[in-house]
């Protein structure tokens, strides 16, 4: 069984499609989704819907993003947040509007069910953005900050890369994991790009929700796979550029 970690979608329904098909996922692989399954491009609701389903056929983790969570409040309170709209959420509203009520209904409750991370057998932690308590995740006292936290990536790659977690001045936040995998920061906004690491941190958020591609790396060789450049599976729309 492979394990296998996707960053950001973005609503980038075809491009997922495309890369799992180019990693030749089977039911046999753990799927392991790092959030932001929303906003940025068209085809918001059949995204998730295709998410549901995979779920059935596959094993499947799904981890929280911000853009999950901004989604989930609107559609609960309809509340027009200015700031997600700007930030590709006026897609995804429009998507949404374009369907029926169960519908928002079986989506909350996806979004609601999503976790805020997950750490395997092999002690790799997954999640969305970052955390900040120098004890790891079980001690994290907002959980805002699982789907927020930029400084985490901020920290991880501003280290100087001889250092090793042995270290006096290795930070002690990253000594509790084998390894970190997180979205939310991408990239590269403008061109393709590839996962990147810093530290024993592991970036797989390539951008695509703006020219990137779509990414599913497997966590235990390090292979990757991607999408062509998300934009062009949506001509005529912006994304989040």
């Amino acid at each position: 069984m492979r394990k296998l970690v996707i960053g950001d979608i973005h609503s980038g329904l075809y491009a997922l499609k495309q890369v799992m098909e180019k990693a030749q996922v089977s039911p046999e692989d753990h799927l392991i989704f790092l959030g932001d399954y929303v906003d940025g491009w068209s085809t918001a609701v059949e995204t998730v819907n295709f998410l549901m389903e995979l779920g059935e056929s596959h094993k499947c983790t799904f981890i929280r993003g911000n853009h999950d969570e901004l989604c989930r409040e609107w559609l609960m309170k309809q509340e027009e947040n200015p700031q997600w709209l700007a930030h590709g959420g006026a897609a995804t509203r429009d998507s949404y509007l374009a369907t029926d009520q169960k519908t928002w209904e079986i989506h909350i409750q996806f979004y609601k069910g999503l976790k805020n991370y997950y750490l395997d057998e092999d002690n790799r932690l997954y999640l969305h953005a970052g955390y900040t308590n120098l004890k790891g995740v079980d001690f994290e006292y907002f959980e805002q900050l699982f789907y927020w936290d930029r400084t985490l990536w901020e920290l991880a790659r501003a280290l100087n890369p001889a250092l090793k977690p042995t270290d006096e001045d290795f930070p002690k936040r990253l000594t509790h994991y084998r390894e970190v995998y997180i979205g939310h920061t991408p990239l590269s906004k403008t061109d393709v790009a590839t996962p990147r690491k810093g530290a024993n941190v592991w970036n797989i958020d390539t951008g695509a929700a703006f020219k990137g591609s779509l990414t599913i790396m497997d966590v235990d060789t390090k292979e990757f796979w991607q999408s062509d450049p998300v934009h062009t599976f949506y001509p005529g729309e912006r994304g989040r550029n």
